[in-house]
């Protein structure tokens, strides 16, 4: 990871910022109201994203909107700081929303379910912008490279779906068996949660308009996000037709999703900065823009996620409802197993004096 972050550094970060220090006459010149209003498209992207999270937790057990938006904002600064930092935000994810009442499997499923069919609505955007520049422009080796990894991406989704739905006993039973070899880990809680995640997959697939909300909102976060690129680049002076913008946005994303950098940090720019060059956007002008993009995209999501996590850590009154809701639930089910309910009450901060 050093060996690779090094390279990265030398031969793709330092140059485009060489370039950028040549095209800061540019910023003379800047659009400042298409600036600000990239940042409200940012914001417009987060919001989508916190209700693509929303929309897949079950509603008895669901946040307040709220809540959901600091937590994906905890989770994107830390994806955004740790290298495969995807991991890392899926295990701080997975906290906070059980901090926040919902059931574990239930948060794990939302967390695995948003992250891969946000990946698949975005290979879907991918190629319907190749269906449309491919005639107009020619064809790219690039393009075939990022149409294949998202192709293997969507047979992945596609096969761990259909083993989870139609093959449910035998995934049960295999990843038991795996779990009994590991340390710290309960193989038959293993199986009961691979039993409960087939069966909210199969609520999911049977709840065609939840499927529906979920892929608008899915798509209303990528696409926000691509607008906020467009109008940093047209803030300069450059106007990026938009089959262009979302063959570059798609390619530098599907790239970029290679665990390689935190939030493919300079594999997004070099990519993005070269495919804007290529459809015909002066370097001078694709370099200031992609950078000020990531400025909004990459690095403003850090502090602020931060403190939303501060918050989310800080604002955690022993007393909120779901969780007396839950302790009391608990305590039904226990039927007098003090040590179960004194470990869950643990977990979640709670100080029980007596049963």
């Amino acid at each position: 990871m050093l060996l690779a972050g090094g390279l990265l550094l030398e031969y793709v970060v330092f140059p485009q910022l060489a370039g950028a220090r040549k095209a800061l006459h540019l910023l003379g010149g800047v659009n400042v109201a298409l600036l600000l209003l990239a940042v409200v498209l940012e914001a417009a992207a987060l919001a989508a994203y916190a209700q693509l999270t929303a929309s897949l937790l079950p509603p008895e057990s669901r946040p307040p909107y709220r809540t959901v938006l600091r937590i994906d904002l905890a989770t994107l600064a830390v994806s955004h700081v740790l290298p495969g930092g995807s991991a890392a935000a899926g295990a701080v994810g997975f906290d906070l929303l059980g901090d926040a009442g919902v059931r574990r499997p239930d948060a794990g499923l939302a967390l695995a379910t948003q992250a891969l069919g946000s990946a698949v609505v975005l290979n879907v955007l991918l190629w319907i912008g190749l269906m449309v520049s491919i005639p107009a422009r020619g064809f790219n080796p690039l393009y075939g490279t990022a149409a294949l990894i998202g192709a293997a991406l969507i047979a992945g989704v596609s096969v761990a779906v259909v083993l989870l739905t139609r093959g449910e006993d035998r995934a049960a039973r295999l990843l038991c068996r795996f779990a009994t070899h590991l340390p710290l880990v309960d193989a038959p809680q293993v199986e009961k949660g691979v039993h409960r995640i087939a069966d909210r997959l199969r609520v999911l697939a049977g709840d065609r308009p939840l499927l529906y909300r979920a892929a608008r909102w899915a798509a209303a976060n990528w696409l926000a996000d691509a607008a906020a690129l467009w109008v940093v680049v047209a803030a300069f002076g450059y106007r990026v037709a938009p089959d262009s913008l979302i063959v570059a946005y798609g390619l530098a994303n599907v790239t970029a999703a290679i665990p390689v950098t935190p939030g493919g940090l300079g594999v997004m720019e070099a990519v993005l900065t070269t495919a804007l060059v290529g459809f015909g956007a002066p370097r001078g002008i694709a370099i200031l823009g992609v950078v000020g993009w990531r400025l909004l995209n990459f690095w403003l999501p850090i502090p602020i996620g931060t403190g939303a996590y501060v918050s989310l850590r800080l604002g955690r009154p022993s007393g909120r409802p779901q969780v007396v809701a839950e302790l009391r639930k608990l305590f039904d089910k226990a039927a007098g197993k003090a040590e179960d309910v004194g470990r869950w009450a643990v977990r979640h901060g709670l100080r029980i004096t007596r049963f």
